[in-house]
């Protein structure tokens, strides 16, 4: 596939799929053996696996965004640094709804194959989110070395 093909996949990803929440997308640009190598904490593997994570994203976030900053594609595969921003509302990982807005930052590579994702290695700042959320403490700043 083209680079811009690529893109235009990706880019359903991210707006339709883990913006707007649609998990009938997945359907459409995910392989039925979707391998994640880091998948989220208790996320399920495969296609259904990934469209259940983000079904539980949209409950805990419901205005939750992801804007993509930059893709860079080679190939088959995509990378996206993208960051996500929304106020949780919802039960997120076993932590109760704060109404706190998180902003945090990721960077994603996905393999695309015959028109479809089939495998995918994110990370992204769960550190600060689950600060950002007070489910872990404000690290205090260092003092410079001497």
């Amino acid at each position: 596939m083209s680079t811009e093909a690529n893109k235009a996949i990706m880019k359903r990803f991210w707006d339709e799929l883990f913006t707007q929440g649609n998990t009938k997308v997945a359907d459409e640009i995910v392989g039925p053996n979707y391998l994640n190598h880091d998948p989220a904490p208790g996320e399920q593997p495969g296609r259904a696996g990934l469209a259940a994570f983000v079904a539980q994203m949209h409950s805990a976030f419901p205005d939750g965004r992801f804007d993509v900053e930059q893709f860079v594609v080679e190939g088959d595969k995509v990378v996206t640094r993208w960051r996500a921003t929304g106020t949780q509302r919802g039960e997120f990982m076993g932590i109760p709804a704060t109404g706190k807005t998180v902003n945090i930052t990721g960077i994603a590579i996905h393999r695309i194959a015959d028109g479809l994702i089939v495998e995918s290695w994110s990370h992204w700042d769960t550190m600060g989110l689950l600060q950002q959320l007070s489910a872990l403490p404000q690290l205090a700043p260092q003092p410079a070395a001497q």
